[in-house]
């Protein structure tokens, strides 16, 4: 039985539980295949997958309501720019350290109070907008405390997934979970906007209130706290230099720096750039009216996602490997680097989908692989490094993709940093891939 996890199937030596592998360039093994849409099965996790999308859908609800209002009482470019930021700059600064409460605490009440902040934020909105005192001011705060939400209910829910069905069911929790939040994020545009047109922006923000009470609720009829599984909760209060040295010793292990350096290529040159300059794409392809090839072309990428999350789950084609990683990054580079260059709509949206599949499976394959390959007592903070990579380098493709469109041309800007993408993508299977020595204990070689 493996000392970390409890596990029967699940074998781990004890200088494996006591400190990240210092040469493990494989993946994780399995003793069994899990059964499709395992998670879906799990009485515990379904209902958090369904929760989960529900909050996500809030969040982009959220979203399209209050940049609608913002851009009606300010017509801010710079505010419209600064949405982006603090959405993604929390998870920035703040993930690794989110991660070491989440090792240290009880992960429902973390994300109880993630979702208890973003029911704030959305009440506030509200009476902002009921009021119209709205200031730029107040919703530069707001807009942060948002980002500072998803933040911190990151790492708490990795470890609730891991909780729920243990190793070998991982690669589905983290799919399923992904596949959910893109259904959240697909359909957040659709609901958000027959909340404005059917409700107005004030009633239709108190509304959104009501989808994140699901998940809030759940939390506390569950008996998973995200450590019951593990029986390890490390109370020791970690600070920075604990949280430094954790870092420095990520750097011996080639298979979590590569896929750290894999998430942080895929979001810092293409990241959240892609949604934001769509309204650009859609006027220059020139596929009649700009509106319905805007709504197109979200969909495709939001669909692709939905759909491919859903098939990976149904078939097994592809497993949590770091070559498995390596090549979805790729093909969603190369594919970014196709769509900012075609002058054609149908290929556009051929591109946009084949985007959606590869980067939910990149990030899935990434997640899980981190989180097997972290020590139980440094799971939460090895995860909010991987948060850092994933989501906080998002802020940075405004700047890759943004303000050098605005010198050479948004086509060229998303195609130079695809390519980028691409090549850095190559780098890093080449280091993750050619450094292998030896097997490390608990895991298999590819």
């Amino acid at each position: 039985m493996c000392a970390a996890c409890g596990i029967s199937a699940h074998v781990a030596e004890p200088e494996a539980v006591a400190a990240v592998a210092p040469e493990s360039p494989v993946t994780p093994g399995f003793s069994k295949s899990p059964a499709k849409f395992a998670a879906l099965r799990n009485k515990d996790c379904r209902p958090y997958l369904f929760g989960a999308a529900l909050a996500m859908m809030a969040d982009n609800i959220e979203h399209v309501i209050t940049y609608w209002v913002l851009w009606q009482k300010f017509h801010s470019p710079a505010l419209a720019g600064f949405q982006v930021i603090s959405h993604w700059v929390p998870f920035l600064l703040f993930s690794v350290y989110f991660g070491s409460l989440a090792d240290r605490h009880d992960c429902r009440r973390l994300i109880q109070a993630a979702q208890a902040l973003f029911m704030l934020v959305s009440v506030a909105w509200g009476v902002l907008f009921l009021t119209d005192s709205l200031q730029i001011w107040e919703a530069c705060v707001l807009l942060v405390l948002h980002g500072g939400a998803g933040s911190l209910w990151g790492p708490g829910e990795q470890l609730m997934l891991h909780d729920f069905v243990g190793d070998d069911e991982l690669p589905s929790a983290v799919r399923l979970n992904a596949t959910f939040r893109s259904l959240g994020v697909l359909f957040g545009p659709v609901v958000g906007s027959v909340l404005l047109l059917g409700l107005g922006p004030t009633a239709g923000i108190f509304v959104n209130v009501l989808f994140y009470l699901p998940l809030t609720l759940f939390l506390f009829r569950t008996r998973f706290t995200g450590h019951t599984r593990d029986g390890v909760i490390p109370r020791a209060r970690v600070g920075v230099m604990a949280s430094v040295r954790m870092i420095r010793q990520l750097r011996t292990n080639h298979t979590l720096v590569s896929l750290l350096v894999l998430a942080g290529l895929a979001s810092f040159f293409v990241g959240a750039s892609l949604q934001s300059s769509m309204p650009i794409f859609a006027g220059d392809l020139g596929a009649g009216d700009a509106g319905l090839a805007y709504g197109v072309l979200l969909f495709a990428n939001g669909a692709g996602g939905v759909l491919g999350g859903i098939v990976l789950e149904a078939t097994g084609w592809i497993k949590p490997t770091v070559k498995a990683a390596v090549i979805t990054t790729l093909i969603y580079g190369l594919s970014s680097f196709w769509f900012a260059l075609t002058n054609t709509y149908a290929v556009a949206i051929v591109m946009l989908a084949i985007g959606g599949v590869t980067i939910l499976a990149a990030t899935s394959i990434g997640q899980t692989v981190v989180q097997l390959l972290a020590p139980p007592g440094e799971r939460g903070r090895i995860i909010g490094v991987y948060g850092v990579s994933a989501n906080g380098l998002r802020a940075g493709s405004g700047f890759t993709v943004g303000i050098l469109g605005a010198a050479i041309g948004v086509h060229w800007s998303l195609a130079a940093s695809a390519a980028a993408l691409s090549v850095g993508t190559i780098g890093a299977g080449w280091y993750a891939l050619g450094g292998r020595s030896r097997p490390t204990a608990g895991v298999r070689a590819q």
